[in-house]
């Protein structure tokens, strides 16, 4: 027996061996791939930029932590990396996902280093360094239009970044129209101007850069537009609206105003299809749904996610309550996503427990934004500014750098309205924050996201209903109107009694063939599902096929008590049953 034992032994390990090269043979060209380095870089805040190489499998989270370890950063939850694919789709990275699976662009990669959830508080914001990364966020949110404010909040924003930038004012150094040197507004009056130089002489001297952008912070989070990161869309009308998640809640804005603010304890559920996106929610105690069309399917898969990232974010009291999510219905396959990250009361309170030294800040002076700004802001290159100068009225999209006095302005601009907007005059345009992040010159504003010419609203209305539902909603619609309409009509004549009837009855019998349309579904799903799981419990329980998934599934603790505590009795009491039919119907 111990030669048995020792020969087999041998085989064994000769096979194991035989197996293993081949395993490893297999496997050499996978492993020769993760060996290899991809170069990746970062944009930040002020512009400037980093660089590093990670390895295939690297993921997302090393990129972060990489540029918060440059940056000293500890509180790092607010902010993410923000990417572009090559069909111009914005995406935020993933942290525990492998960065190379999902960058689909071409080597070397590039991103920008964001604020990905804005502060509902910034005042409980613990270090310094953290506070001046989101005032250079706000900054570049004031500077593209999507931070909207009335004349007085941008006036004194604009003097905050004034006083950050330059210290106080030295009537030495600054001459008497040194505002207009810096490109602060996307749309920068005289009256604007000279409100700033105002507020900045007389209410912010003595106030160091810390100080300044910290009111500046203060006053900018009480605005409706904070933290507002736009999604354009077309709503059921066909008009062009801006979806947005906040602290507060999902909100939607046209022209120059919120219509819709649905705090995320009154939202339920948010999924799409397509290019469809749907809240589902509760709005003065009823049940209310939001549609809204987006341009690409990718488009409408990133605002979901976005939306489902800010609802765990800012609703959910510990991470460990974040649930999976699904776009779709129970019964059918969709897209699941989960937040992987800590939520804002975990943040605050990790924040106050901070005890280290304040790290130094290293403020980037305004004269190196302005250089930087020139190569383009938010990765749009400068033919990129160009395009969008014809495509955004309200966007003035041309670099920092110092401009020449402007010769074409009249004495009405110093007249405007004191409540005028004036960031993006009357509406609601924030161009460059649409576009994808680093992108080509082949790209506009919301003109270009529709990529179709300009329709008659029939005709756009006839394509946001291609949706067969939809259609079939507007059709039985417009058939009880001209019902209603002959009923009215023929209401002048004798009959006019037996018409009303009808009408009824031909309504009462639309709800009723609705409702047993309705019920026919469902039971034909519900014998579908019995089809398909009675005979999966039959081959498990009664067959005696020898598979190997089938036995794990025959070994689990579950199944055995399903199978004696249940299914056995069941079978006992039906052969009974069966067997005093049978003799029954012998003995008669």
């Amino acid at each position: 027996s111990p030669l048995i034992s020792k020969g087999v032994s041998r085989g064994d390990r000769t096979r194991r061996k035989h197996v293993s090269m081949k395993m490893l043979r297999f496997r050499s060209p996978s492993i020769r791939s993760l060996d290899q380095e991809v170069l990746c870089t970062i944009r930040l805040l002020d512009d400037s930029e980093i660089s590093c190489s990670i390895q295939r499998d690297t993921k997302g989270q090393f990129l972060l932590d990489h540029v918060c370890n440059h940056y000293n950063l500890l509180e790092k939850d607010y902010f993410g990396i923000r990417y572009v694919d090559p069909e111009k789709q914005r995406h935020w990275l993933e942290p525990n996902k492998p960065v190379v699976k999902q960058m689909k662009s071409q080597q070397p990669y590039m991103m920008c280093f964001r604020v990905k959830f804005y502060p509902h508080e910034p005042m409980k914001i613990k270090e310094e360094l953290t506070r001046y990364l989101l005032y250079l966020q706000l900054k570049r949110d004031i500077y593209h239009g999507r931070l909207l404010c009335p004349f007085a909040e941008a006036a004194y924003l604009g003097a905050c970044i004034v006083q950050a930038e330059l210290g106080d004012f030295d009537p030495e150094e600054h001459p008497s129209d040194y505002i207009r040197d810096f490109k602060l507004f996307p749309k920068q009056s005289l009256k604007l101007e000279r409100k700033i130089m105002e507020i900045h002489k007389n209410e912010l001297r003595g106030q160091c850069a810390a100080l300044a952008e910290l009111n500046m912070l203060q006053k900018a989070h009480a605005l409706e537009t904070y933290g507002v990161d736009p999604h354009p869309c077309k709503d059921f009308t066909g008009a062009t609206a801006f979806l947005g998640f906040t602290a507060t809640g999902f909100v939607v804005f046209q022209g120059n105003k919120r219509i819709h603010l649905l705090k995320w304890s009154d939202v339920n559920k948010l999924k799409f299809e397509g290019k469809t996106f749907y809240v589902i929610g509760i709005q003065k105690e009823k049940k209310l749904v939001l549609t809204f069309h987006t341009s690409t399917p990718a488009a409408c898969k990133h605002l979901w996610k976005c939306g489902v990232e800010n609802q765990a974010f800012y609703k959910c009291a510990k991470s460990s309550q974040i649930k999976t999510v699904s776009s779709s219905n129970i019964f059918f396959k969709g897209s699941r996503f989960r937040y992987s990250g800590k939520v804002s009361k975990e943040v605050i309170e990790a924040s106050s427990k901070i005890q280290r030294e304040p790290p130094e800040v290293h403020r980037t002076p305004l004269l190196l934004f302005q250089n930087a700004e020139q190569h383009g802001t938010d990765g749009e290159n400068s033919a990129l500014n160009n395009e969008l100068q014809h495509h955004c009225v309200s966007m003035e999209t041309s670099s920092l750098r110092p401009q020449a006095p402007k010769a074409e302005e009249t004495p009405e601009e110093d007249d405007e309205a004191g409540g005028a907007l004036t960031i993006s005059e009357l509406s609601y345009s924030p161009c460059a924050s649409m576009l994808p992040t680093p992108v080509d010159d082949t790209q506009g504003g919301v003109s270009l996201l529709f990529s179709s010419p300009v329709q008659s609203p029939a005709r756009l209305l006839r394509e946001l209903h291609a949706d067969p539902d939809i259609q079939a909603q507007l059709e039985a619609e417009r058939q009880r109107d001209r019902a209603y309409e002959r009923a009215r009509l023929a209401a002048r004549s004798p009959v006019s009694g037996v018409l009303t009837s009808g009408l009824r009855l031909l309504s009462s019998n639309k709800r009723v063939n609705s409702c047993l349309l309705s019920v026919a579904r469902f039971v034909a799903m519900v014998m579908c599902i019995l089809l398909v799981t009675v005979p999966t419990l039959l081959l498990l329980l009664e067959s005696d096929i020898d598979v190997s998934f089938l036995h794990e599934i025959r070994q689990t603790p579950e199944f055995e008590q399903f199978h004696y505590e249940y299914y056995c009795p069941l079978r006992r009491w039906i052969l009974c049953r069966i067997s005093m039919a049978l003799e029954n119907l012998w003995s008669d």
